[in-house]
């Protein structure tokens, strides 16, 4: 038999799987009553260190972003599972936090819901976001456990509804699981921080998370509906606003994720090929599911107006209203720009590579298409450095994408 015969009937070799992460503690009871709010406050003021800190919600099931449960543990307080639902507000227990760290992963996901129950960090550490600084792979909560102390955690629940009552006993262990090891997982991520000469832009940008108020506020939301190229035409596009709007304002009297209400692809098939009048539109076949058809007045409502529109009032075509047109469209509109961002984005890898970092975590890909698009007049470093303060870029990336990007973003012949 041939030798490379024998070799393809060698069997790859199996990586071997990671110990399961357990509990270390009994699941604790879910902590819905003031008395229980009350002694649990109590333990975790009497623990010591910082605070592993997360937050489920319930965002494939409801409008809303808040949270549903929120586990807590502490050195010397074990885990607490705490019921949000059940108080007016969970003040209480930021003042048993007493200002000290939060240990957070992807903390703009939870620090939200937290402030919605009066919780605020004072000083935080984020194991995601430093795990980006670190340029590792991969860096979810899952990969960074397996990564750091060799455990794996499952992930099972991620997407479940939190908002049922009561809770199961496995997804009160899930989400146990996810404060376990937070604060041993920190002081790991820590420590290669501080030897990969990361550790002050980690805190500049823990710092900055303090003051995050969320995304910005789309200025026309509606215009992010999957599949809205369909929509030839101001007035089809009036249709999806006008569908879209309706579908939005149903889902958050109900508390209902608005892809429940109605999918996308049904405000797409509306608005492309209108329904005459109400039977009409009774008799599509979007319309055969309970859910859409019991707003049927609500969604005939909308096409009336969409279609009645006064030319004035319908939405323009490809307007943008949040930012310069997609890069791809550059070229034709505005060449020195294009030319602009592609001398930029050859700086901000450049950079990157250099101090092993994710471009983006350098700096913001946006930000860099802002300046590209429209930079400052004129174009120095400490105009480019204004720019990129007001953008919300932070010290440690200013120092050291400024100089390189201000050249990159003046014309050739300078």
């Amino acid at each position: 038999m041939p030798t490379d015969a024998i070799a393809d009937e060698t069997p790859e070799p199996v990586t071997p799987q990671a110990p399961r992460l357990e509990l270390r503690d009994p699941l604790p009871p879910v902590v819905d009553t003031p008395e229980l709010l009350r002694d649990t406050c109590e333990r975790i003021a009497a623990g010591t260190g910082p605070i592993a800190l997360d937050a489920e919600r319930a965002s494939g099931y409801r409008y809303s972003q808040r949270a549903y449960l929120v586990q807590v543990r502490r050195e010397g307080s074990g885990t607490h599972l705490i019921d949000p639902t059940a108080f007016d507000s969970l003040v209480p227990l930021d003042t048993a936090f007493d200002g000290n760290e939060w240990i957070l992963h992807a903390a703009t996901q939870d620090l939200m819901c937290l402030a919605e129950v009066g919780l605020y960090p004072e000083s935080l550490f984020d194991t995601e976001l430093a795990g980006r600084l670190l340029n590792l792979p991969r860096v979810g909560l899952a990969a960074l456990v397996e990564h750091y102390l060799g455990l794996s955690l499952a992930k099972e629940f991620s997407a479940a509804d939190w908002s049922t009552r009561p809770l199961p006993e496995p997804w009160l262990v899930y989400a146990a699981l996810d404060v376990e090891v937070l604060v041993e997982l920190r002081d790991l991520i820590d420590a290669e921080l501080q030897k990969a000469g990361k550790r002050e832009w980690a805190a500049e940008e823990f710092e900055a998370l303090l003051s995050f108020q969320g995304p910005p506020e789309r200025k026309e939301p509606w215009r992010r509906t999957s599949g809205i190229h369909k929509a030839r035409g101001r007035r089809a596009l009036g249709l999806v606003r006008e569908i879209w709007e309706t579908r939005d304002a149903i889902a958050e009297a109900r508390d209902t994720t608005p892809g429940r209400i109605l999918p996308d692809t049904s405000i797409l098939e509306i608005a492309v090929n209108p329904p005459q009048d109400a039977n009409a539109l009774k008799s599509m076949r979007i319309m055969k599911n309970r859910g859409p058809r019991r707003f049927l007045s609500e969604w005939y409502d909308a096409i009336e107006r969409g279609l009645t529109l006064d030319e004035s009032e319908l939405p323009t075509t490809g307007q943008r209203t949040d930012g310069p047109p997609p890069p791809r469209a550059w070229a034709d509109k505005n060449p020195e720009a294009a030319d602009r961002l592609a001398r930029s984005r050859e700086v901000v890898v450049e950079l990157a590579e250099k101090h092993d970092l994710p471009t983006e975590n350098l700096i913001s890909p946006q930000l860099v298409r802002n300046l590209a698009w429209e930079p400052p007049t004129p174009i120095t470093v400490d105009t480019v450095t204004e720019a990129l303060v007001a953008d919300g870029a932070r010290a440690w990336q200013i120092g050291l994408i400024v100089d390189p990007l201000t050249a990159a973003l003046k014309p050739e012949s300078v």
